[in-house]
């Protein structure tokens, strides 16, 4: 075999494979549908989750108010709680809640995760966690969960 015959078939080789390289490509890829059900899995998921977290935190201080949220700006729970502050004279009312949302599927393809929380009419946690649809660890998000979570209930339960 000559040159000219094995560089054809080194050329010849080298295109099969990035012709096998594409098709691998695109079998990984998830479709559209594909990643609205992990999405929607993701979000099932971890909204119980949420429940699960917020409604033990409302059963250690009572006062707090339970209620889901679904709607257009997500999915997930919240605990309110109003109470009365005297000092100098006058009564105040201040206003504590932490609200825990899983964001909608949206095309930028990731399961996003919104705390906010107040103790006494002062924000002290607004956090965000996103993970990409392709790459994503439900087990993170739940890590997460519980640490923003447990650093509300110590600041509450500090500011009370």
């Amino acid at each position: 075999m000559d040159f000219e015959q094995r560089l054809e078939r080194a050329i010849e080789r080298g295109r099969h494979s990035k012709e096998e390289r594409g098709r691998q490509a695109a079998a990984r890829q998830l479709t559209e549908e594909e990643l609205r059900h992990l999405h929607s899995s993701a979000r099932l998921e971890l909204a119980e989750h949420i429940d699960n977290c917020l409604r033990a935190v409302a059963d250690r201080f009572p006062g707090f108010t339970f209620s889901t949220i679904a709607g257009e700006d997500g999915w997930g729970a919240k605990i309110t709680r109003d109470d009365v502050q005297f000092g100098r004279g006058a009564a105040e009312t201040v206003y504590s809640r932490l609200e825990l949302l899983v964001r909608p599927f949206s095309t930028a393809r990731i399961v996003e995760l919104l705390a906010k929380g107040t103790i006494r009419n002062r924000e002290v946690l607004n956090r965000t966690h996103f993970q990409r649809l392709g790459q994503l660890d439900v087990a993170s998000f739940t890590e997460q969960l519980d640490l923003w979570v447990l650093e509300y209930a110590e600041r509450f339960a500090g500011e009370r």
